[in-house]
């Protein structure tokens, strides 16, 4: 079965085992029905069951597959294999009822597994504690990338994995802390289940409850933004350590995992010789500062930010930990909320705004731009004034003391301008889809980076649920070809990809 020179076969096997691998995620929520006596147990089951016999059905059609696999047949099997998460992982919704609406459930779904955190749903502490389990668990998945973990145990199938690491991590660069790439997802799992246990058990030591801290821990660590709570993490003002554990936590999820490996392993040094990690560390704080200073000593007096529990900005500590949080949140694309940022000074809330445009770290879990194509853009266009006085001098953009070869700085000037391409069309669409100016550019914004807050409509005090069927379709298409760094998704649509090589 090949069309086109592609292997088939082994694309509908791969995507059969990650439907699996998603059905039995699934089953994982029944305990926390059972354990609150909740009907809602069945339709997760059902879900469950439904998701891993199809997905057992394909790949044992398809398990005799020719093994060689190229690097088209994985980018299909990662834009697929999030299609087959998206609309298997909308089945807990549909078969529950607590999401009936199918354009509602797709647009949860795949805003879990892209880490995008936007909601449909209104009254979040309604639901049964089952699916607001699944609701983070999807984040969770996303957060590392089923495929990822999916290519741990591919040598079991006699199947290489890096054409798949490839397209699941498509950055300026794929690091690895291991030669193999097995060895590398592993460790990578292993470094994500670690973190997320530590930060579960702080929450939990800081006052939350044990299911809020595990909920929360899944979100962080994703840089989602679900909450099991309709005010956010606003919901916690009243305990500022639980909101000083998160910022710590989602600064770690938004930084490479590979500095996170070797910070683990003590090789604290090597932390701060990256040049991506000092913009990120040192950006962070700058941007706390100044929004801090903006917030505490410019803000229009009376106005409450905060959602749940308002209080004044009457202190310093207050300001500085709702501007800390908010700062890190919108950087790492979390997208969790401490206050409501746009009824701050209209600086403050620009300041923010702009940080839905940079994104975290490459090699993190977080959405966006990511730093390092900011820095090396920046160095590129510095580079091209001196070569305006020197045009005869080959100078080479440096990162980290070493040069950067020009098919790398092209295809991150290449993928800025697709991408600002795609964001201010896509806000045009999604205005003649009925957002007035300021929702249309957040929403476009949003989605594309993976935050989940926006403008307008949809601040943070307000969610998605307002958007037609079709602006909830188009904000999940962003979401995906977001979450996958657009190449791996548009490139399907090339009449080139599908020619026989």
């Amino acid at each position: 079965m090949r069309s086109s020179g592609l292997n088939y076969k082994i694309v509908v096997s791969f995507l059969g085992l990650t439907a699996m691998l998603n059905g039995i995620f699934m089953l994982f929520a029944i305990p926390f029905s059972l354990y609150n006596h909740e009907e809602s147990y069945t339709g997760i089951l059902s879900a469950g069951l439904i998701t891993i016999c199809i997905g057992f059905f394909m790949w044992f059609l398809n398990r005799n597959a020719p093994k060689t696999l190229h690097k088209r047949e994985g980018y299909i099997i990662v834009t697929l294999g999030w299609l087959i998460l998206t609309f298997t992982g909308a089945l807990p919704y549909l078969f529950t009822g607590t999401i009936p609406h199918f354009a509602d459930a797709i647009f949860e779904t795949i805003s879990g597994y892209s880490t995008t955190g936007a909601s449909i749903v209104n009254d979040i502490e309604a639901l049964p504690n089952g699916i607001l389990f699944w609701r983070s668990a999807t984040h969770w998945i996303g957060g590392m990338g089923i495929i990822v973990l999916t290519i741990a145990i591919l040598p079991l199938l006699g199947i290489g994995g890096m054409q798949l690491f490839m397209a699941e991590a498509p950055g300026p660069s794929a690091d690895k802390m291991h030669p193999r790439i097995t060895q590398t997802a592993k460790r990578l799992w292993l470094i994500y289940v670690s973190l997320t246990l530590t930060e579960f058990f702080l929450l939990k030591i800081a006052g939350m409850t044990w299911f809020d801290a595990l909920n929360h821990a899944m979100a962080t660590m994703s840089t989602g933004g679900f909450s099991t709570k309709n005010a956010s993490m606003a919901y916690w003002n009243h305990i500022p350590i639980i909101q000083y554990i998160v910022i710590a936590f989602m600064f770690v999820a938004g930084t490479n995992f590979i500095l996170t490996y070797f910070a683990l392993k003590g090789k604290i040094r090597k932390i701060f010789q990256n040049e991506e990690f000092k913009y990120y560390f040192f950006g962070s704080i700058f941007m706390t500062i100044v929004i801090t200073i903006i917030i505490q000593y410019f803000q229009t007096p009376g106005i409450e930010s905060t959602i749940e529990h308002p209080m004044p900005w009457g202190t310093l500590e207050s300001s500085f930990r709702h501007a800390g949080f908010q700062v890190v949140a919108v950087l790492t694309t979390t997208g969790f909320v401490s206050a409501d940022y746009t009824t701050w000074n209209s600086l403050a809330t620009m300041l923010i705004f702009s940080l839905f445009l940079v994104g975290g770290s490459a090699g993190s879990t977080s959405g966006g731009v990511k730093i390092v194509r900011h820095i090396i853009m920046i160095k590129n266009s510095v580079l091209e004034f001196k070569k305006l006085l020197h045009p005869n001098a080959i100078i080479p953009v440096r990162y980290d003391n070493k040069g950067v070869s020009r098919i790398i700085v092209f295809n991150i000037l290449s993928f800025f301008v697709l991408y600002m391409l795609i964001f201010i069309s896509s806000a045009i669409i999604l205005s003649f889809l009925g957002l007035e100016f300021d929702s249309a550019i957040g929403a476009a914004a949003s989605s594309l980076g993976n935050v989940g807050p926006a403008l307008g409509s949809l601040s943070p005090v307000d969610n998605y649920a307002h958007l037609s069927d079709a602006a909830k379709v188009f904000c999940s298409f962003l979401m995906l070809i977001g979450r996958l760094e657009l190449f791996t998704v548009l490139i399907l649509f090339t009449p080139f990809f599908w020619k026989r090589t």
